[in-house]
């Protein structure tokens, strides 16, 4: 970790804390007085408990006379304030706040500030109760692996801290057990919420995450990821290997340059159509023949219906191109998609189309097309979902369609050297391979 500007600290953080309290994680940790980490003690020290004692613990902020123990008040700028207003939340004076934001100008731009921008600050009220609290310290972080500290010494006097820490690029083996959430499970491991999006979305393929998955179900993901050195994740690449329930998927790029999951055998696990072109949504009714809620009467179902309140987004049922998105009679708004080999897909009673969507624009399966509507001849918010081959409605739910490609040739040769690749890093159980370090703004591929 670099310490920038300002002012440099003695060698292996000698003397952090001369007599106080340091705040990590919201917690106290009690520091006898004149406590010093020397050379031993320093070397002992990892990234993160370095990471912890100096953007945490408002580095060297020592007990002011007169004043208690400081304690922690985490802080958020609100909508329409300013720094110097926000600190003054802490239970600080105007002036106290002003002389801390000026201090702080030195290392960031303290004017232009976003609302939701987060910070700690350390605050110590009198002992007598006479006098306003006082600011012990203050920390905020800058950016993914920046951060700047503000900490009071002994005599009063203001100290300014800008801290960096070094960004290590890796590949990384996610390895575990489902304890909770899969959400939560695999943040433990460093996964972030767009990674564990891809896996649910890839498995949903497979898997009934209701019924199939079970507390202690092991799971395994290898994916990219920056991390600095306290180890917290700050940027993922895409995800290479996902395994859940005895099942595995590999991320394979092809050679036009599309990438796509394939099993172990090299067959793409996509269907040529999605079984449910709505997230999260339920079978409300069936192809075939009923009786119209509208009309009254009997009549042919053509297609079928999934509950989903207004404004959920459609999809792509499979890779293709828009023939129609327009208004059709008791369809109300209508999509209409042509696949390959003579199949379509259509889409009705959708309360807006996908923002720059027309006819001749070519869409990805999966890829937001729609959104769920009640327009037309609907009694409520509903998708009703067709599909056609060669020009013929056909039961969605029981329609024989096309499987997924299987890779062949020089490209399936090279599937097979990625995938002993994977093999290799499963094989040293959740060991994370160093790819480059201080790596630049875009994760290498």
């Amino acid at each position: 970790m670099q310490i920038l500007g300002m002012e440099r600290p003695r060698a292996r953080l000698a003397a952090i804390l001369a007599a106080g309290t340091v705040l990590v994680g919201g917690g106290m940790i009690g520091w006898q007085a004149a406590a010093r980490l020397d050379g031993e003690n320093a070397a002992q020290l990892g990234p993160a408990a370095a990471a912890a004692l100096q953007h945490a613990a408002f580095t060297q902020a020592e007990a002011q006379p007169g004043y208690t123990r400081p304690r922690n008040v985490a802080l958020e700028v609100r909508p329409g304030e300013t720094l110097d207003r926000a600190i003054q939340r802490a239970g600080v004076t105007a002036a106290e706040a002003r002389q801390v934001v000026a201090t702080l100008a030195r290392a960031m731009d303290t004017i232009n500030i976003k609302a939701g921008l987060d910070f700690d600050a350390a605050v110590a009220p009198s002992r007598d109760g006479d006098r306003p609290a006082r600011l012990i310290g203050l920390s905020l972080r800058t950016g993914p692996a920046t951060a700047v500290t503000v900490s009071r010494t002994f005599d009063g006097a203001l100290r300014l801290r800008a801290l960096e820490e070094k960004i290590t690029q890796e590949t990384t083996v996610a390895d575990g057990e489902i304890q909770g959430s899969l959400y939560e499970s695999a943040a433990r491991l460093g996964a972030t919420p767009t990674i564990t999006a891809q896996v649910a979305k890839l498995f949903a393929h497979k898997l009934d995450f209701q019924r199939d998955i079970q507390p202690g179900d092991d799971f395994r993901l290898v994916f990219d990821r920056k991390v600095t050195e306290s180890g917290r994740t700050i940027e993922t690449g895409d995800l290479a290997y996902a395994e859940l329930h005895g099942v595995k998927f590999f991320r394979f790029e092809r050679t036009d340059g599309d990438a796509e999951y394939v099993d172990e055998e090299g067959k793409n696990i996509r269907g040529f159509l999605l079984r449910t072109p709505v997230d999260g949504a339920r079978l409300t009714s069936g192809f075939g023949k009923r009786r119209h809620p509208i009309l009254g009467f009997a009549r042919a179902h053509q297609g079928v219906d999934f509950g989903a309140g207004s404004g959920t987004p459609v999809l792509a049922a499979g890779d293709g191109v828009v023939v129609k998105a327009s208004r059709w009679g008791g369809y109300g708004n209508w999509l209409q998609i042509r696949h390959a080999g003579g199949w379509d897909t259509g889409y009705a009673h959708l309360s807006r189309y996908a923002k720059g969507l027309r006819p001749g624009m070519k869409v990805r399966q999966g890829q937001v097309v729609a959104f769920v509507g009640s327009t037309g001849m609907s009694t409520g918010p509903h998708l009703h979902y067709e599909v056609w081959q060669r020009g013929r409605r056909v039961n969605p739910v029981g329609a024989k369609v096309p499987q997924g490609t299987v890779l062949a040739g020089a490209e399936l040769a090279r599937f097979k050297a990625q995938k002993q690749r994977i093999e290799r890093l499963l094989a040293d159980r959740g060991a994370m391979v160093t790819v480059a370090s201080n790596a630049g703004p875009a994760l290498r591929r």
